[in-house]
């Protein structure tokens, strides 16, 4: 049956080009097909005509007598030439995605093969494992700090370092000594700067010695305390930069607003002993301030600003990162180094241009502070 349909084939052929047997068109190789073939074009067909080939050298001859070589080759080259094409294409879209994905990641970072879903803290889980002892020193980190600070400190605060320092507060508590800020009020820069919102960080030194003056945050005072000397000085620069910029009313010097707007008012010290300055230093509040510059340098990866007045203030920047962030350095407001180059120093608008360039223009800092005390907040 196989010879004969072989042998039709060949006839028809042979009559439709007498004068030319060995020049076959496509068109008639196409078009001239037997009832049992395939509808497929004669080098498409299916593997299992292929096969039976191979089982039969008569029908091999006959193919090779009915197809010249050169048709063949020629059809065959023509082939692998599309069956190529098309294997490059689909590489060349591969290789598209694969740039457009590498762009994408470029921009959000590459993903972490090994990354695992971040766990939310749970703070009561966290206390529920301290010591009594733990609990009892720490009850005022555990009640008055932010979370968004908390949970990066949690670690820091069970050092024997930090352990000490709140025993040493106890004892100093215990002994009927005043202490500044009142304790409420030591983390209240955590509260009004919480970390996602810090764009620039203002280094002090320790809280005022004096009755309602501090309240948690560095060179800020609470109404009515007028504004003290350093803080006056620091207007004074700051309307060389903003001829228009307003203080507090009646003269005050409650900085709530820049904290609220992200200004960080970091004390080196967060406590002191009424009338006795640095009375604190040393004791274990210079690590613990540290560990929140290293904070905000590390999360707030984009970049902020420190003002670093005074060589204390600078030594605390030294290994902030120059490239991320912005440090700008002066001597102290104070009234006995103010006049070396604080006053034209223009932190504050060199602030801002950096703020906008970095983030856009609503980054920029409002240094005003003409805000009424029972909306600013204490």
């Amino acid at each position: 049956m196989r010879l004969a349909t072989g042998a039709r084939l060949a006839h028809v052929i042979d009559a439709s080009r007498p004068t030319s047997p060995n020049r076959v068109s496509a068109c008639s190789l196409i078009s001239l097909r037997s009832p049992s073939i395939p509808s497929r074009p004669q080098f498409c067909r299916p593997k299992s005509t292929w096969s039976e080939r191979k089982h039969s050298t008569s029908i091999h001859s006959r193919v090779f007598a009915i197809y010249p070589s050169n048709l063949i080759l020629r059809r065959f080259t023509r082939t692998m030439s599309l069956k190529r094409k098309s294997t490059d294409s689909l590489a060349t879209a591969d290789s598209k995605k694969s740039k457009s994905n590498g762009s994408i990641t470029s921009f959000f970072g590459a993903p972490k093969a090994s990354a695992k879903p971040s766990v939310p803290f749970d703070k009561n889980a966290w206390v529920s494992k301290l010591t009594d002892e733990q609990k009892d020193l720490l009850k005022l980190e555990i009640d008055t700090l932010h979370e968004s600070w908390f949970k990066h400190l949690k670690e820091e605060m069970l050092t024997p370092e930090f352990l000490d320092l709140k025993r040493f507060i106890k004892k100093e508590k215990d002994a009927r000594k005043t202490i500044y800020p009142p304790l409420p009020d030591v983390y209240s820069w955590s509260r009004h700067t919480p970390l996602n919102t810090v764009k620039v960080v203002v280094i002090g030194q320790d809280p005022y010695i004096n009755p309602n003056q501090a309240h948690g945050m560095c060179f800020s005072v609470r109404p009515p305390t007028p504004a003290p000397p350093s803080l006056q000085n620091i207007y004074k620069a700051l309307s060389k930069d903003y001829p228009s910029f307003q203080p507090p009313p009646k003269q005050g010097g409650l900085l709530t607003p820049w904290a609220d707007r992200g200004v960080l008012l970091l004390n080196t010290c967060l406590t002191v002993e009424r009338g006795s300055s640095n009375s604190h230093a040393n004791r274990g509040w210079e690590r613990f301030t540290q560990k929140v510059i290293e904070i905000v340098t590390k999360v707030r990866t984009n970049g902020v600003v420190f003002l670093a007045w005074g060589s204390p203030a600078q030594k605390r920047v030294q290994k902030v990162d120059t490239e991320k962030h912005l440090v700008l350095k002066s001597v102290h407001p104070s009234p006995l180094s103010a006049h070396k180059g604080f006053m034209d120093c223009g932190h504050f608008k060199k602030t801002n241009e950096w703020l906008v360039k970095r983030y856009g223009k609503d980054a920029e800092i409002d240094w005003n502070l003409n805000v009424p005390p029972e909306v600013a907040g204490v």
